[in-house]
């Protein structure tokens, strides 16, 4: 089975984030390997500092041989081989450890020659928190006589407070590759869902279309039938069910060819043309269907010159203005106003319609989107012209957006790039 483009970037960016969340990980591990070890060292230097301390103003000397030996992570051994006492011995542990900087608490024990035994000597904290004194067993030495020992009880807690960065940074990358795995099923679930809609779509609109032809069809012959078009009544009826027939006929175009749009670009067959003479036949076709309406056009001048889709154009700007006259619960009264400013053409769309409510009106250009009210009751529709409008605007980069009017209505506003004047 062929992997599709999107599919391949999911999986491509997946590897890329586990790829770079397992070498943090590793990174982690090497560091707190490196950590241990220096605390090590720092340990071990400050232990023979104070073997060295101990051994100043005696008659012996240092032995050759490193007093100094690490039984375990957070355990040492330290032969002096000469007599201390247990004041001396921890003033100069607290002295040595900070020097070396090393801040974690520690617990230190002596050999006892009379008692053959290791006598507990204190528990010291460096921290701001004191800590009661505590009995913890230190083993007993073999061919050792003047020793101490010393543990780190907090060792592997003071390493990953020294480390606290490359934790904080681990765990954001993983809450990253977190997000990155619910993007990613959220995505497929809409794309899936997008999918079934539209398959959806086009299944039931081509099954309407089949039995709708064949009632136009059947329509129009009965309306040439000599009985129906003597009988005024009959007559009507037919003219009824033929205009309503249409209407739906168009409605189905119209969905079939939002849905087509979403995966196919709509293709644009760019020309030269002046604005004003198609904006006034789109009016005049308005005003065919609603006859009430009275449609004005405000323009500092009639040479504004475009370069699109004059069939799309044509449709964006009667698709303004049906929703504004539909929209309208008195007599509909529109203006649309042409004005330049600097390098961009601005087309606005002012009704005196029932306006919409400031938190939906950001919503008005989604597809199927329709506002909920007493008038959307009565107008038949599938919240697509909008949509469509924002479509065609997205296509050429150009600008639309709606503000209520400080009366009554709204304002739609199209804004073009305009480089062209007619001289």
């Amino acid at each position: 089975m062929k992997i599709n483009r999107l599919n391949s970037i999911i999986i491509l960016g997946l590897i890329a984030i586990i790829g770079i969340l397992i070498a943090q990980l590793l990174w982690t591990k090497e560091a707190f390997t490196l950590e241990q070890k220096k605390l090590s060292q720092k340990t071990h230097i400050a232990l023979l500092e104070v073997a060295k301390k101990l051994y100043e103003g005696t008659n012996h000397e240092l032995p050759a041989q490193n007093p100094v030996q690490k039984i375990a992570n957070d355990y040492y051994i330290v032969n002096i081989d000469n007599d201390f006492e247990p004041d001396i011995l921890e003033f100069y542990l607290k002295t040595e450890f900070k020097k070396m900087n090393i801040t974690t608490d520690f617990e230190y024990a002596m050999y006892n020659c009379q008692s053959d035994e290791m006598v507990y000597g204190n528990y010291v904290s460096l921290s701001e928190k004191q800590k009661a004194k505590q009995t913890v067993y230190f083993p007993k030495h073999k061919n050792l006589v003047y020793y101490f020992a010393l543990r780190l009880p907090h060792e592997t807690t003071y390493l990953f407070s020294s480390m606290r960065f490359w934790f904080v940074l681990s765990i954001l990358l993983i809450f990253i590759l977190l997000i990155y795995v619910y993007s990613i099923f959220t995505l497929l679930q809409q794309k899936k869902y997008s999918e079934l809609q539209r398959d959806f779509i086009n299944n039931m609109t081509h099954e309407f279309k089949t039995p709708l032809s064949s009632i136009l069809i059947a329509s129009k012959y009965l309306a040439e039938q000599n009985p129906i078009k003597e009988d005024k009544k009959l007559h009507t009826y037919t003219n009824i069910i033929i205009n309503q027939g249409q209407k739906l006929n168009h409605h189905i175009e119209k969905i079939l060819n939002i849905a087509k749009s979403d995966y196919t670009t709509l293709e644009l067959k760019k020309e030269s043309f002046l604005i004003i003479p198609v904006i006034e036949e789109t009016i005049e076709n308005i005003s065919l269907k609603y006859p009430e309406a009275s449609i004005k056009i405000d323009s500092s001048s009639k040479d504004y010159l475009l370069e699109t889709d004059a069939f799309h154009f044509a449709n964006l700007i009667y698709n303004l203005l049906d929703n504004a006259v539909k929209y309208c619960d008195t007599k509909p009264e529109i203006t649309i106003r042409i004005i330049k400013e600097d390098s961009v053409l601005k087309l606005e769309f002012i009704d005196n319609g029932i306006g919409i409510a400031s938190k939906n009106i950001s919503f008005i250009f989604d597809k199927f989107y329709r506002i909920q009210n007493e008038k959307s009751n009565e107008v038949n529709g599938f919240g697509l012209g909008l949509y469509y409008v924002k479509k065609i605007c997205n296509l050429q980069n150009w600008k639309i957006s709606a503000v209520n009017n400080l009366k009554k209505g709204i304002t739609i506003t199209l804004s073009i790039p305009y480089k062209n004047d007619k001289k």
